[in-house]
Order: C-alpha cells, then sequence, then structure tokens
C-alpha cells in the first residue's frame, strides 16, 4: 500500500503499549504530540461505543525522529500505553507464568479467531484476537496524525462523516464533494462542524436521531450495527498516483487502505456503485477550465481519481463496515480444540463503530496521499519537498493577477 513511506505498527489489544515507526518523512515537519492526541480522542468518542473507551484515554508519545518540535528527517518513533494493561498482568505478560492462564477456545463467526489459529498453529485464540482487535487502529490514528500534519503544510484538508447505520441513510449537500477549497468554504464549515459535535458523526439531524434509536435497540438486543463511512480529501493537486502500473493506481491504494481497517468489508471510491447503474453520458464530470479558476468540474462522480491519478477535485472514498463480530448474545459455534459444539467466545466490545471507523479512515487516507505526495515530490526537507510542489503546480495552475 505504502511505496516511498513505511509504516509498522506493533503491539497487542491488552498488552503494555501499541508501538508506531514511520519512516521517510522529511526533516522540518512542525510535529506536536497534542495534533495527534486530538484525532486519537475524535477515535474513541460516539454513540455505541464499549466500555473500554471509558477505561482508556489515548495519549501518544513521540519518542524518536522529533527535536523542539520539527521532525530529522530519520524515523519517528511513536508509542500509546494502554492504560487497561494492568488488569491483564499475567493474561498478557511477555515472559512465562508460574501458573496456567485460561485459554480462549470458543471460536466466534466473523472475526479472525478460526483462520488465525488454523494459520499459525494456535491452540489459544487469544494470540489470534489480541492483534486482530481493532485497538490497532489507534495506532493508525496516531501515523495518519502525522501524515495529516505533512499534508497540512501543502494545504491538504482530510475530513469523514458517517452515511448510513444500518439502513437509515443521512443526507449531505454535494457541494462537501464538489469544492476543492474545503472548509475555506463558509457552508462547507459548517457541515464539518456539526458532524463534530454529532454523537454518531452525522450532520443530518433527523438521520442523527434516528441512527442513535437504532443503535440502541441494537445494544438491548445484544446485538450490533453496521453502515457506511465517507472521507474526503479538500486540496489535493492533480498528479498523484500514476496510470502505468496497477499498484502505483491511487484507486487501487486507497481501497486497500480502507478495505485493511477491521470490520470494513466493501470500499467505493465516488459514486462507484450508483454509476454502475447509469450509462456514460451522464457519469462522466465535465472537464472545464477559465482564466482564474484553472481546471475544474461541475460534478464529481469520479470521486477525484481518474486513471488511477487525482485530477485535482475533492477525493471521496466510502467504507462499508459489517456489525462487529462479538454478540453479547453470541453465535453458535465449535469449539476450537474439542471439536464440540458451543456458543461463540465474548470479548468486551462495541455496538457500532461507525464514528471511530471515520476517523481511522481519515488516517488511512492520509497515510496513504502523504505516500503519493512523497514519491510525486521527494525532498529531504520541507523546504525542499514544498519547493517541488510549487513548481510543479505553476504548470497547470492560473498565475494570480496583479
Amino acid at each position: 500500500m505504502l511505496n516511498y513511506l513505511r509504516l509498522l505498527t506493533a503491539g497487542e489489544s491488552h498488552g503494555p503499549q501499541l508501538t508506531i515507526i514511520l519512516q521517510n518523512f522529511p526533516s522540518g515537519l512542525e510535529l506536536l504530540e497534542e495534533q495527534l492526541n486530538a484525532d486519537l480522542a475524535r477515535r474513541q468518542r460516539g454513540y455505541g461505543r464499549g466500555g473500554r473507551q471509558k477505561i482508556e484515554r489515548d495519549r501518544v508519545q513521540i519518542v524518536g525522529g522529533v527535536r523542539h518540535g520539527k521532525t530529522l528527517g530519520g524515523p519517528i518513533a511513536l508509542v500509546i500505553p494502554n492504560l487497561d494493561w494492568p488488569n491483564w498482568a499475567g493474561t498478557m505478560d511477555v515472559g512465562p507464568v508460574g501458573e496456567e492462564v485460561p485459554k480462549v477456545t470458543r471460536l466466534r463467526p466473523g472475526h479472525a479467531d478460526l483462520a488465525g489459529a488454523v494459520k499459525h498453529g494456535l491452540d489459544d485464540v487469544r494470540n489470534v484476537l489480541e492483534r486482530a482487535s481493532a485497538r490497532e487502529t489507534a495506532a493508525r490514528v496516531a501515523a495518519g496524525g502525522v501524515a495529516k500534519a505533512f499534508l497540512a503544510a501543502f494545504g491538504v484538508e482530510i475530513r469523514s462523516h458517517v452515511r448510513q447505520i444500518e439502513a437509515i441513510q443521512a443526507a449531505s449537500p454535494e457541494i462537501i464533494r464538489l469544492d476543492p477549497a474545503g472548509s475555506r468554504n463558509p457552508e462547507i464549515a459548517a457541515f464539518w462542524e456539526m458532524v463534530e459535535q454529532s454523537e454518531v458523526r452525522c450532520a443530518d439531524q433527523e438521520a442523527e436521531a434516528r441512527m442513535i434509536e437504532t443503535i440502541q435497540r441494537a445494544r438491548t438486543a445484544g446485538d450490533t450495527v453496521g453502515g457506511v463511512f465517507e472521507v474526503i480529501a479538500y486540496g489535493l493537486p492533480i498528479g498523484l498516483g500514476s496510470h502505468t502500473q496497477w499498484d502505483e493506481k491511487l484507486d487501487a491504494r486507497l481501497c486497500g487502505a480502507i478495505g485493511s481497517i477491521q470490520s470494513v468489508k466493501g470500499v467505493e471510491i465516488g459514486d462507484a456503485f450508483a454509476a454502475a447503474a447509469r450509462r456514460g453520458s451522464t457519469v462522466h464530470d465535465p472537464i472545464t477550465y477559465d482564466a482564474e479558476r484553472g481546471w475544474y468540474r461541475p460534478t464529481n462522480t469520479a470521486g477525484g481519481l481518474e486513471g488511477g491519478v487525482s485530477n485535482g477535485a475533492p477525493l471521496v472514498v466510502r467504507g462499508a463496515a459489517k456489525p462487529i463480530s462479538t454478540l453479547i448474545h453470541p453465535l453458535p459455534s465449535v469449539d476450537l480444540v474439542t471439536k464440540e459444539p458451543q456458543p461463540a467466545h465474548v470479548e468486551r466490545s462495541d455496538v457500532c463503530v461507525l464514528p471511530a471507523a471515520g476517523v481511522v479512515g481519515e488516517a488511512m487516507v492520509a497515510l496513504v496521499l502523504a505516500d503519493a505526495f512523497r514519491q510525486k515530490f521527494g525532498g529531504d526537507s520541507m523546504d525542499e519537498a514544498r519547493r517541488n510542489y510549487e513548481s510543479f503546480v505553476a504548470t497547470y495552475r492560473p498565475a494570480p493577477r496583479l
């Protein structure tokens, strides 16, 4: 997924900490822990989250690659301590323990339990579920915060909201997917402010109320719900990605990034699924040019990408998340060791993760776009990268009038 940047995360859901290593960001990028902590807090909010969010108050620590608030050009190291770790002493100790720890053997349908245990030859599903847990996304959000800070230096803004929970679809103005100015447009800024004030990160207040009611009903029934989140990136230049190789196409890389998020089973660029039912004459975005605006589109069905390359319109990508696999009233299953019928294992979990999934989606989109920026513009320092960027965009953007 990342061809230029390098990202590695480590750590278990109930282990001591999550660890993140990022490589190939330029020197001179202003980076503070507070920037990353803001998104970590957004990831933990949202109606339908589980009890663990009352325990954890995620705070990242920058432990390498930054000095006096600026990156040094070497690997950036981050850690997020797990505050729940003391409650799992013994069960999750790194070293050998004196007493035998009870094993998890009842398999959960829809989770990585069976496939992971068979793949690695395990007789304890905890060795799978600890890493397969969506707790790992906190590490991605921290890494994505670094990518966001880098992209913001070039005027790129990345936002997300919930489009659907269960069958309830939210209305949202088309302008948020059309104007590359993003929050510089007051109407768009007002929309995103409403999103961040919403318990389910949805600006449609009528849909929000129905979504909350649906989550409440699912919680009462011991069930879970899924839905769709949308991520939009504003201010992108033309030319990120490539039309020449399959693994360099930005569409493919974004689909892989969003599809890698726990519970996500479907990804859409622009209006892909709706466009599949229409004719080409009503789908493709007309091309327009004028001396002040340069290249622009009156529609954005393509979601800002054509031929695997960004076209200057806002980038629009959606993720469809299935309901969480862990149910309070577990589904019928089988014991991994005895092969006897057993109800599935119950692990503390959420009812709905869509509000948080959008924040994780922002992080994954930011990482892919930052990687594409680094491939396109290079530079060992922010000053060099900025010169390369400005030189390129000057080849197609109209010069400002004096």
